[in-house]
């Protein structure tokens, strides 16, 4: 990604934050994560780590935009999807949990990782997010073929 983009990113995930300088700061310093509200520019989604994997390569398809910041905990074993501020949105099923108003997201700069968060697709700065309803649909492909694999695989 070019520094431009590098720039934008950086702008538009600090302006969730308190304070975007302090944040910015946190980011050059110390370990790197900041934590962020959600449900002003945005909402997090996140699914256990083998879901949110499928789904987003599910997400990769020349038919569809490109998929909007996704962040992955490998200590927790999470991949959180980038939605638009919905507080009337009710995400149900086993696993998934939804960060809007009121939430803090643990953050990294988008130019790198830092402790054990990584972003698989890190903000470009524009604004651009995860469309609700394609990341539904993606996620109930990737779950139906989760529950084929996992009999065959012995899980």
């Amino acid at each position: 990604m070019s520094d431009l983009i590098w720039t934008r990113g950086v702008e538009w995930l600090a302006a969730a934050a308190p304070d975007p300088k302090e944040c910015k700061r946190e980011w050059d310093r110390g370990d790197g994560v900041a934590l962020l509200a959600a449900g002003r520019f945005w909402d997090v989604l996140t699914v256990p780590d083998q879901l949110g994997l499928f789904t987003l390569d599910l997400l990769w398809r020349p038919s569809l935009p490109v998929p909007g910041p996704t962040l992955m905990d490998t200590a927790a074993h999470r991949v959180g999807f980038f939605l638009p501020p919905d507080p009337d949105s009710r995400w149900i099923g086993a696993g998934l949990r939804h960060a809007g108003k009121g939430s803090w997201v643990a953050v990294p700069p988008p130019y790198r990782s830092a402790r054990f968060l990584e972003w698989l697709i890190p903000p470009d700065g524009t604004g651009a997010l995860h469309a609700p309803a394609t990341l539904e649909l993606a996620l109930r492909q990737a779950n139906g073929t989760l529950s084929v694999l996992e009999p065959l695989c012995g899980q």
